[in-house]
C-alpha cells in the first residue's frame, strides 16, 4: 500500500490537537471546548469584562448586561439585559462564540441551561479567592486562544500582591476587621468570600468565623466579635451606608469609637477581578499605614 493510501486512511488528528487546546472545565465541572479561539464574547457578569479589558481583548466583546460598564467601551455594546435574566433571543441574535457566567447565585443557572440549549458555548466560574480568580483568568485565556496574555496578567496581578506581603512582612498584629456588605438588616463577608482574602493579604483578620461568603448578623454578635476596623461596600447591594457612628448601638464597637471606618467601591472589593488587587492595596494602606509612609 502507497505512503498516500496509509495517510488517508489515518485518523486526523490535528483539528483534535488544535480543539484540546482550546478546552477547559469550568466550576461546575462543565467541559466547554472551542473550534477555534472565542471571538464573539458576552459576559454576564462584569468581573469578565474586566479580565478580557486587562488581557487586551475588549474589541471581541460584542454584548453586556445592562449594569456594566466597565470598560467604558463596552458602552457602545448592546444590553441584553440583566446578569441573572438576559434576553435570550438578543444574545442568539449576536451570534457569541463564548458566554461568560457567575455561579455565585443560583439564579444565574436558568439562562446558563437555556442558552446551552441553543447550542452556545457557556462557561460558568465562581472565584472565591486570589487563587480561584489566577486560575479563572488563565481558562479564559485558553478559550480566547491567548494564554501569554492571561498569564502576563496574572503575572502582573502576583506582582503586586507580592509588593504588598514585603510591605507588610514586619507586621506582627493582624486587627480584627468587619466587612459590611448590607445595612439595615446587616450582611457580613464570611470566609468563603474574596472578601475574606483580600482582608487576609491586607494584614488584617476577618472577624466574622462562618464559612460562607454572605453572612447575616445581629447587634449581639457584631459587639462580640468586636472589631478593631469596620469596612463598609457602597453599591447595589449597600447603596447609602450611613455613618456607623450615627447607627443605634454601633458606638459599642471600638472601631466605630476609635474612627476606624472606611467605605469603600463594592465592586472593587466584592466582585472578583483584576481590581481585587487594589482593595488588597487600598485595606493594607488603611490597616498598616505605618509601613506605607
Amino acid at each position: 500500500m502507497c505512503l498516500a493510501v496509509v495517510l488517508a486512511l489515518l485518523p486526523d488528528l490535528s483539528g483534535r490537537a488544535e480543539t484540546r487546546d482550546l478546552a477547559i472545565v469550568d466550576d461546575l465541572g462543565h467541559r466547554v471546548e472551542l473550534q477555534a479561539p472565542a471571538a464573539r464574547i458576552i459576559a454576564l457578569y462584569g468581573a469578565y469584562n474586566e479580565i478580557l479589558a486587562a488581557m487586551g481583548l475588549e474589541s471581541r466583546i460584542v454584548g453586556r448586561t445592562k449594569a456594566d460598564e466597565i470598560p467604558s467601551s463596552i458602552l457602545t455594546r448592546p444590553s441584553i439585559g440583566t446578569h441573572m435574566r438576559p434576553n435570550v433571543e438578543m444574545a442568539l441574535g449576536l451570534k457569541p462564540d463564548l458566554i461568560l457566567q457567575s455561579a455565585g447565585r443560583r439564579e444565574a443557572m436558568a439562562p446558563v441551561n437555556q442558552l446551552r440549549s441553543h447550542g452556545l458555548n457557556v462557561a460558568v466560574f465562581n472565584p472565591n479567592g486570589f487563587e480561584e480568580l489566577f486560575s479563572v483568568i488563565q481558562r479564559i485565556g485558553v478559550l480566547a486562544g491567548e494564554r501569554e496574555k492571561a498569564q502576563a496578567l496574572v503575572d502582573a496581578l502576583k506582582g503586586t500582591l507580592d509588593h504588598v506581603a514585603r510591605r507588610l512582612g514586619k507586621v506582627s498584629e493582624r486587627p480584627k476587621v468587619f466587612f459590611e456588605v448590607r445595612y439595615p438588616n446587616l450582611l457580613a463577608a464570611g470566609k468563603g468570600s474574596i472578601v475574606d482574602d483580600v482582608i487576609r493579604r491586607a494584614g488584617g483578620h476577618n472577624c466574622v468565623n462562618a464559612n460562607k461568603k454572605l453572612v447575616r448578623l445581629n447587634m449581639e454578635t457584631l459587639i462580640a466579635a468586636n472589631p478593631d476596623f469596620y469596612v463598609a461596600q457602597r453599591g447595589p447591594m449597600n447603596r447609602n451606608p450611613s455613618n456607623p457612628a450615627h447607627r443605634p448601638h454601633f458606638q459599642a464597637l471600638a472601631a466605630v469609637r476609635r474612627n476606624r471606618v472606611l467605605v469603600v467601591d463594592e465592586q472593587v472589593f466584592s466582585r472578583p477581578g483584576p481590581r481585587s488587587v487594589e482593595a488588597v492595596v487600598q485595606l493594607a494602606r488603611f490597616l498598616h499605614p505605618e509601613v506605607w509612609d
